[in-house]
């Protein structure tokens, strides 16, 4: 068995009104970067796991996003990385 770190980012889904994205591309609107369209703010996790191999912690990460980690109706998420650590 192999300790992995695998990244993860949860984003809220396209259409869902997610309002610290729009208060950060006001913000950065009003700071000049008028050529932002559009921000969607999420979360970041970092698992530390041990498995057999990569697939094998990926798809584990997979499992907890879709039991835990995201909220299936109103959030998606992608594996960044799978590393072995």
């Amino acid at each position: 068995m192999t300790s992995y770190r695998v990244a993860v980012h949860v984003v809220p889904r396209r259409g869902i009104l997610d309002p610290q994205g729009k208060a950060v591309t006001e913000a950065l609107h009003s700071l000049g970067f008028a050529a932002v369209a559009e921000v969607h703010v999420g979360r970041h996790l970092v698992i530390q796991t041990v498995a057999a191999d990569a697939a094998a912690a990926e798809a584990s990460v997979r499992a907890m996003c879709a039991k835990l980690l995201a909220n299936p109706v109103t959030e998606d998420f992608e594996i960044a990385s799978v590393v072995a650590a």
